[in-house]
């Protein structure tokens, strides 16, 4: 199975070195901040392949990486080696729990241990008092995500999401073109990737051995204990998400996973409240794996006094959106784009890659799509919203820890993010379009659908 596509892959060289990629060389600066007069204090809930993506913008922040949590000792060995001599006086805990009770010098939480565990590392690290940066999807059902959303909101702390494309200048840009009404009223946006699964399967209850070093019970956590196999788990070094994300126990697949990033933008750029509707389309019956292809479709109130809007996500080998909009792309690209954020205005398009990167605009009249920051008609369009020092997500949440500025994606922001999604897995369980009720966290009438909307958790973990 092919790797999760990495962050230094989709944003290409330069924004890729600000962002960090963890094979670069570690170089500690002197410290870069008027006032900071100390390291912050970071610990890593889980240490897989993800952790380790992370890990350099943590170090050449200076900062310091004083434990480490994994309930694989396998990544403890992989990320030490990777790291070698970076995380000597680093403490080990195989119980996340215990290194937040113990380890009162930590500050902040790195927590990149998957979906189903995002909420509950997240909540226990804010109730213990620490800034909290947590990698997608953020949860694993609506009535998660509103819990976490309220919770970061009271605490106060610095809450930063994985969606790193949000810190880039042209996802800014392109949400304050869009707000400036540039395109006019947003008719729809359609959001996609070409990645596929295979077709939904049920669980295999023959069970593999249990990898040496690894508790299979914690690593299920909140989720059910289910029987071990081998292709759940990442091998130490590998980027999880495209092993468990396609089992239902543990994940929603790719609109969890990428949806997390493509549809930040549309969220954002037209602060989309909740969704009035929700409905999916499969090609094979549903078990208990996320399906091969998916088309999601969201239904909001009137925007702008305008007609509904629809919020659409594809995914799949095929993935794209309609036709007739995917040819208003050839005149740019040589081919309708594997992946992408496109918005049909009154006034034009714009489009830009499933993290919200590197959009280009072609209104009425254009021949051919110009960048968000450098077409003529944008340019009188003010900036408003801040930007990242040098568009480094870590390095924005560690300031904002140290009380120099704010995140831009906190959790409380991600939160009604993640709901979408889980609203719309909602539609994927119970087999058929609904309505959502917002206020009461319901599906009116559907008094089945509540087991989907509060998933229960198992309690030995958390």
């Amino acid at each position: 199975m092919k790797r999760c596509v990495t962050r230094r892959r989709f944003l290409g060289g330069a924004t890729a070195a600000a962002l960090g990629a963890w094979a670069a060389p570690v170089v500690i600066p002197e410290r870069a901040w008027a006032g900071a007069n100390q390291r912050l204090n970071v610990a890593l809930l889980a240490c897989g392949g993800r952790a380790a993506q992370l890990v350099p913008n943590i170090l050449n922040s200076g900062e310091n990486i004083v434990a480490l949590c994994d309930v694989d000792a396998r990544q403890i060995a992989q990320i030490k080696k990777t790291f070698a001599g970076k995380f000597d006086g680093a403490k080990v805990y195989d119980d996340y729990r215990k290194l937040l009770d113990e380890e009162k010098t930590v500050e902040g939480v790195v927590i990149s241990a998957g979906q189903r565990w995002h909420v509950p590392m997240s909540k226990r690290a804010l109730e213990a008092g620490k800034h909290v940066f947590c990698e997608k999807p953020l949860a694993h059902s609506v009535a998660e995500a509103r819990q976490i959303g309220q919770l970061a909101q009271q605490k106060k702390l610095a809450t930063q999401i994985g969606t790193q494309g949000g810190s880039t200048d042209t996802f800014r840009r392109s949400m304050e073109l869009i707000q400036a009404g540039l395109l006019g009223r947003i008719q729809e946006v359609h959001c996609w990737i070409n990645r596929g699964f295979p077709p939904s399967a049920p669980i295999d209850t023959n069970a593999d051995p249990i990898p040496e070093g690894l508790n299979w019970d914690f690593w299920c956590g909140p989720s059910p204990l289910l029987p071990f196999k081998s292709y759940y788990i990442a091998a130490p070094g590998q980027v999880g998400c495209l092993h468990w994300g396609r089992w239902l126990a543990f994940g929603d697949g790719h609109l969890a996973d990428m949806g997390a990033h493509a549809i930040n933008l549309p969220h954002r750029a037209l602060k989309l409240g909740p969704p009035a509707k929700a409905s999916v389309k499969i090609p094979e019956p549903l078990r208990d794996s996320y399906p091969s292809a998916t088309t999601f479709c969201w239904e909001y109130p009137q925007q702008q006094g305008g007609e509904p809007l629809r919020l659409w996500w594809h995914d799949g080998a095929q993935a794209a959106p309609p036709e007739h909009l995917g040819k208003e792309l050839l005149s740019t690209y040589s081919k309708v784009p594997t992946n992408g954020v496109l918005f049909v205005g009154e006034k034009g398009i714009l489009y830009a890659n499933a993290w919200g990167v590197g959009g280009v605009l072609k209104l009425h009249g254009d021949a051919k799509c110009r960048g968000v920051l450098d077409h003529e008609a944008a340019k009188p369009i003010p900036v408003t919203l801040p930007r990242a020092k040098g568009q480094n997500h870590m390095q924005e949440w560690i300031d904002a820890c140290k009380g120099l500025g704010k995140t831009f994606q906190p959790l409380e922001s991600a939160a009604p993010i993640a709901e979408v999604a889980m609203i719309g897995m909602v539609a994927l369980r119970l087999g058929r379009p609904i309505e959502w009720d917002d206020r009461a966290m319901k599906v009116p009438g559907v008094p089945e659908a509540d087991r989907w909307i509060h998933l229960e958790h198992r309690k030995k973990w958390l």
